[in-house]
């Protein structure tokens, strides 16, 4: 009943009263245990028997007051090195087995999805190789990575797979061997927004037969970006990086690509030695990734009309191996070759329908 507006007193609540008391006793049990757990801390052993607790005024003897002697066995807790055997690595690790000069080499590209799937190793294995070839930086420009490089992120070229990279890492780290197949030159993606670093004509980007965009070897910015793609590539654990379209065009109306400092005509191969020089300069951090080249039949034969800038002399002193095309109308390609100087060893011939066990082989994509 309410009067004049004031309500009827009913007291304090003991429900309430509880409460708080119950809130104070738990508080000051979590301080309690907070503190024990910091006291406590440095004297937990873990121990291959389990987790004990190693108090050194317990387990010594007393100093003081009563005189107390040596505390008996509650906290003497002995701890014995058991023999185990962890199987632990040898801290040298064994170099993984590649395919190195003076055995065939059997490669096989395989498809984007073997980077990541488990399947690379048992794809090589059914074509009957020993290495697995992927394209890690297309024609069209595009990278099968994440990179780090400033003109990669600028014209979206790099993998949109953020686990991408550490999936690449683990591969490499197995016994498969593994190739980068890397076109330098021919880039359809990043001339388009940096004109400055492409083979042009006086309207503008210069385009293949294919209708491909190309960077020009001669230029310091478009040799930079691709030297990064392979040392980045190199950082992600490839055995080996292989050049194709390392050079200037040949195919398509070459004609009309406009003299100057990104087509230094009749200084094409000048422009290639300082790629190669610069190339391995920026990978002797990884001394243990091969650097070899595809060629084409002009270089082979010595073509005087060959305007890519290669050249014998250059595959001979830069390239660990040279991937040469199938030999077609009678010409001996891997021949060729070797008449370059290279030992056959060093020749790898793009696979048709035969592959010789005893010579070293490619398979790729059309």
């Amino acid at each position: 009943m309410q009067t004049r507006g004031y309500g009827t007193y009913r007291g304090r609540s003991w429900f309430r009263t509880f409460l708080k008391i119950l809130i104070g006793v738990l508080l000051v049990l979590l301080v309690l245990l907070t503190a024990a757990f910091f006291f406590l801390e440095p004297h937990i052993i873990y121990s291959p028997d389990g987790i004990r607790i190693d108090l050194p005024f317990l387990s010594q003897g007393g100093g003081g007051g009563g005189g107390a002697g040596p505390v008996g066995p509650v906290n003497s807790f002995p701890v014995e090195t058991p023999d185990l055997d962890l199987n632990l690595p040898d801290p040298t690790p064994t170099p993984e087995p590649t395919p190195e000069p003076g055995a065939p080499f059997h490669g096989v590209e395989l498809a984007a999805p073997a980077l990541y799937d488990g399947t690379a190793q048992s794809q090589v294995d059914e074509a009957g190789a020993n290495a697995a070839v992927f394209d890690m930086k297309s024609d069209e420009g595009a990278l099968a990575y994440i990179s780090q490089l400033e003109l990669a992120l600028d014209a979206k070229v790099s993998a949109s797979d953020g686990a991408i990279n550490a999936a690449i890492q683990l591969l490499n780290t197995g016994e498969l061997y593994t190739v980068a197949r890397i076109s330098c030159f021919r880039d359809n993606t990043v001339p388009r927004s940096n004109m400055p670093m492409a083979v042009k004509t006086t309207a503008g980007n210069w385009r293949d037969k294919g209708n491909y965009r190309w960077l020009s070897p001669a230029n310091p910015e478009a040799r930079a970006y691709v030297i990064g793609v392979c040392v980045e590539l190199a950082g992600l654990g490839f055995d080996e990086l292989l050049l194709d379209n390392c050079g200037f065009p040949t195919q398509g109306k070459v004609n009309i690509i406009q003299s100057g400092n990104n087509y230094p005509a009749g200084e094409l191969e000048g422009a290639l030695e300082t790629f190669f020089q610069e190339l391995e300069a920026a990978l002797a951090s990884y001394p243990e990734v091969k650097v070899s080249v595809m060629t084409s039949e002009a270089v082979l034969a010595g073509a005087q009309e060959d305007l890519s800038g290669l050249s014998a002399d250059l595959l001979a002193a830069h390239a660990w191996r040279v991937w040469v095309p199938s030999s077609q109308e009678g010409n001996d390609y891997a021949a060729l070759a070797v008449d370059m100087g290279l030992t056959p060893d060093r020749v790898v011939t793009i696979a048709g329908d035969v592959r010789p066990l005893e010579e070293s082989w490619a398979v790729l994509a059309s």
